[in-house]
């Protein structure tokens, strides 16, 4: 499956119960995720909104149906005949007031070591009973931004943009944040990383750069999130 892009009119959101697993399926999921976690200690069961169904209509309306997960079900992705889910996530794209476009690469004790992306991150699902919705995504986003670039762009200053539908399945939720000066991003940026270091925690962006086109894009070393060339081609009008 092909990353696509895709304009969105309408959005509703429907959450639905978790997917029944058997003793099989749960018992093989925690050792694959014990396996995990033993190879990367830094990884944290935290709970997610995973994505269990969409439909789309043709007045550009998109209804998403999720269910409250940890990060374990991941691996059942591997497993045959397991239930279908897959991420939602947010991801902003933080422009330049030259026109360049924000991307970092994820650090190696993170999910994707290596991976450049926008800002962003796993979907986590609002608090018990609450519903999901677009304010949910923008806040989400937000702070994304702020925990990794130090960015400190308010959640309503956030403007709602296409969704993506990721090459594994995943939905995305991209928004664009105000332009902000080349300097102030890498020293923001640059200001967090040293805090966090120093503190003992590695920044989930161990290096960011400020790309002017899709072949300053295609030219990082290493290997691109699924959505991230489309959404640069939609930010440079290609």
């Amino acid at each position: 499956m092909t990353a696509e892009l895709w304009d969105v009119s309408r959005l509703r959101f429907a959450e639905t119960a978790p997917p029944a697993l058997t003793a099989a399926q749960r018992t093989t999921m925690d050792h694959a995720w014990t396996a995990a976690v033993r190879a990367n200690p830094t990884l944290f069961d935290g709970p997610v909104a995973a994505l269990t169904g969409f439909e789309r209509d043709d007045a550009g309306g998109l209804s998403v149906s999720w269910t409250r997960l940890t990060y374990r079900y991941r691996v059942l992705r591997g497993l045959p005949d397991a239930p279908a889910v897959a991420a939602l996530f947010v991801a902003v794209l933080q422009p330049c007031d030259d026109g360049r476009l924000l991307v970092g690469r994820m650090s190696p004790t993170t999910s994707a070591p290596g991976r450049w992306q926008s800002p962003g991150g796993t979907l986590e699902p609002p608090g018990d009973g609450a519903a999901l919705d677009l304010d949910v995504l923008r806040l989400h986003a937000a702070r994304e931004l702020a925990e990794e670039t130090g960015s400190d762009t308010p959640a309503d200053a956030l403007v709602p943009g296409p969704v993506v539908r990721g090459a594994r399945g995943s939905l995305g939720f991209l928004f664009s944040a105000p332009p902000r000066p080349a300097r102030e991003l890498r020293e923001r940026h640059a200001e967090l990383a040293r805090t966090e270091i120093a503190s003992g925690v590695d920044p989930e962006f161990d290096r960011v750069e400020l790309i002017g086109s899709l072949s300053e894009l295609r030219a990082l070393p290493g290997p691109l999130a699924s959505y991230l060339e489309l959404a640069a081609e939609r930010f440079f009008g290609a």
